[in-house]
């Protein structure tokens, strides 16, 4: 039995399940279960369509999460735009995570024009608010010179700070510089 079929993941979703249909955090976890097959059989299609509904609803967790969906074609048609829509809209209202995924569309050119520069704004807003993986991003920038100039100092206080989060990327680049531990 692996651990997504244990008695405690089953019960955990059917907990969620029981208060779906009244608070959002339990339909959005839910979604979660039901996209990963945590305690349940999963359906990334069901997911999706739940997160859709709690980011229509102006959710930014959720929104983030349909985002991933339409990114990578998990259970809905794959469509860069629309993720980035939704990342955007979660962004907007705040959310690290949206913001640091609106900064890798930038920076991939997924659903807009390339832009170095944008990425790194929208790396930097979500690096502020503590997200490691920001943090990474933005300290990659500034070692590379993408979108800002090329500053070592800079790129390892950002490093360092995602780091210390424990974000494995960010250890094995400073690593790669000698700069880790």
């Amino acid at each position: 039995m692996s651990s997504s079929d244990s008695s405690a993941a089953r019960k955990f979703f059917d907990l969620c399940q029981q208060g779906s249909e009244q608070e959002w955090l339990c339909r959005h976890i839910m979604a979660v279960c039901l996209f990963h097959g945590f305690g349940t059989t999963g359906d990334r299609k069901k997911a999706a369509a739940i997160f859709e509904q709690l980011a229509n609803e102006g959710y930014s967790d959720s929104q983030v999460c349909l985002g991933e969906c339409y990114l990578f074609g998990w259970g809905v048609w794959r469509n860069r735009k629309q993720a980035l829509q939704w990342y955007s809209k979660s962004a907007k209202q705040g959310n690290s995570y949206g913001q640091n995924m609106v900064g890798f569309c930038y920076y991939k050119g997924y659903g807009v024009t390339k832009d170095d520069t944008k990425a790194t704004e929208w790396w930097r807003n979500s690096a502020e608010q503590g997200n490691r993986y920001g943090q990474n991003n933005l300290g990659t920038c500034y070692k590379c010179g993408w979108g800002v100039p090329q500053d070592t100092d800079t790129a390892l206080f950002w490093l360092r700070k995602s780091a210390d989060q424990g974000y494995n990327l960010a250890i094995d680049e400073l690593k790669w510089l000698n700069e880790w531990p």
